[in-house]
């Protein structure tokens, strides 16, 4: 894969659902796709901010309440939604103090990992093209105990939890894959990761000091928002193989073009990817559905 500059091509008579598109990188995912001639729809939790967002686009765009922190909306959503090319699984948080999830999850496991697994498999059957998992480099320091998902014996701390639920996105990654391989399925899943991007997902860490580091942080050393989105925008619609993991092509990944990247050992360890699998059927009630 060659490591240079890369501008969206056109999407005329795709269909895109990007969750968490009312800010951030998801914003300016929905927002390119638009442009492009794409139908996107904005998977979002407050649909008044949603359509504040779809007002400040072009094209043909649809504002749908999806939060993916809630079982129940992720079923409403993914049984009213229709047909799909791509399902853009873009939703975070990061670092956030110690929660639940209205279904009882520890909150950034819930957001970040389990309500896309349950939208994915709930949405399969009506994706025609492919479903991209947004996860972290982050998630090279990540550890996932799938003894203790929910941080009940160990010690909570924020950012161990953010890098266990990135962790977790490419495992799922992984074992999305093999099972669409495995079932002969034309359906491909692809993972991305936008470098440092100059965002507001650092703003509910609880933590004023870490706020304000991180935030300043992106800002001095990451990449402008839709710099940041090139990677989830390349990893949708470029034809590269299921399981393929794109991130910035300059020093650290922090910034650059959009290439395929490596990842950790334990992101590429099948054992513990079919582990969290089966866990994270039993935790949501969601199969594979192919």
């Amino acid at each position: 894969m060659t490591r240079a500059r890369w501008a969206l091509g056109r999407q005329d008579g795709r269909r895109f659902v990007v969750t968490g598109a009312s800010s951030g990188l998801g914003l300016e995912t929905a927002r390119a796709l638009a442009a492009a001639g794409g139908e996107v729809v904005l998977a979002v939790r407050n649909t008044d901010k949603g359509g504040t967002a779809a007002r400040s686009m072009t094209g043909m765009v649809e504002v749908r309440r999806l939060d993916v922190a809630d079982l129940s909306s992720v079923r409403e959503f993914a049984g009213s939604v229709g047909p799909v090319d791509v399902l853009v699984n873009n939703a975070g948080v990061m670092a956030v103090p110690y929660g639940r999830t209205v279904d009882g999850f520890e909150t950034q496991l819930g957001t970040n990992h389990l309500g896309h697994f349950a939208l994915t498999n709930l949405l399969l059957p009506s994706i025609s093209d492919r479903v991209v998992v947004i996860s972290s480099d982050a998630h090279a320091r990540g550890e996932v105990d799938l003894d203790d998902l929910d941080w009940q014996r160990r010690r909570y701390k924020p950012f161990r939890a953010y890098r266990a639920s990135k962790l977790a996105n490419l495992l799922f990654l992984l074992e999305l894959d093999r099972r669409l391989r495995e079932t002969g399925s034309s359906v491909r899943a692809v993972g991305a990761h936008p470098g440092s991007t100059a965002t507001s997902i650092t703003g509910n860490t609880g933590n004023r000091f870490k706020t304000w580091v991180g935030s300043w942080g992106h800002k001095l050393a990451g990449m402008p928002v839709e710099r940041g989105a090139l990677t989830t925008l390349y990893a949708a619609t470029v034809d590269v193989p299921g399981n393929t993991y794109i991130g910035p092509d300059g020093f650290l990944e922090m910034r650059g073009w959009p290439t395929e990247v490596g990842r950790s050992a334990t992101a590429r360890d099948t054992v513990l990817a079919r582990g969290l699998w089966e866990r994270s059927e039993e935790l949501t009630g969601v199969r594979f559905p192919l």
